[in-house]
């Protein structure tokens, strides 16, 4: 009898643990969900990609190193959204050439549902290829260093149209507060 006492106060404990540890994680509870997507970046056609870099680190690609995001105290080094609803690091227009398609929409449209009222879950995958509600996903080449920290098979994500970046759309993790471009695989 003591020994299932015992036992049972164990698993007790270690199922807190577990759940506090998920809480602390963000499990428990969503950041701010914007209402709406990014407003259309009004600017005449560059050459080069607008990148803030403000000394060493922020996340690079094929050599190329990318701005940083944390603009504020406690703010995370990620594309993010503002209580405001201001998209921080969605300012590079439709010139930035890390997101040119030569076929935009090949794999056709997304059909789900965009905003705040459309929530969805992951249910497995990675960056190259994820997916929830039968809809297939990747995230931008020049993006997945932005979501080393998602949860492939749980974050709740929202979807929204890019108005910059045809062919893209963009994953916001309600979880952690940050997004992705994303390419809608079908």
């Amino acid at each position: 009898m003591k020994r299932s006492t015992f036992v049972k106060a164990l698993l007790s404990a270690s199922a807190f643990r577990l759940f506090a540890q998920h809480h602390e994680e963000g499990h428990g509870g969503m950041q701010h969900v914007p209402d709406h997507g990014p407003t259309p970046h009004a600017e005449a056609p560059r050459e080069a990609p607008h990148t803030e870099n403000r000394g060493s680190g922020g996340a690079s690609h094929g050599g190329e190193q990318r701005g940083h995001f944390n603009d504020g105290p406690g703010h995370p080094d990620a594309p993010h959204v503002h209580q405001d609803d201001h998209w921080v690091g969605h300012d590079t227009g439709r010139s930035d050439p890390h997101y040119h398609l030569d076929h935009p929409w090949e794999h056709g449209h997304f059909g789900g549902g965009f905003g705040p009222g459309h929530v969805w879950h992951l249910a497995g995958g990675g960056p190259n290829r994820f997916w929830f509600g039968n809809f297939y996903w990747s995230v931008a080449p020049w993006d997945v260093p932005y979501c080393g920290g998602w949860f492939w098979t749980s974050d709740p994500i929202v979807i929204y149209e890019d108005p910059d970046h045809i062919g893209w759309y963009l994953a916001y993790n309600a979880r952690l507060g940050v997004y992705v471009h994303v390419m809608y695989l079908g």
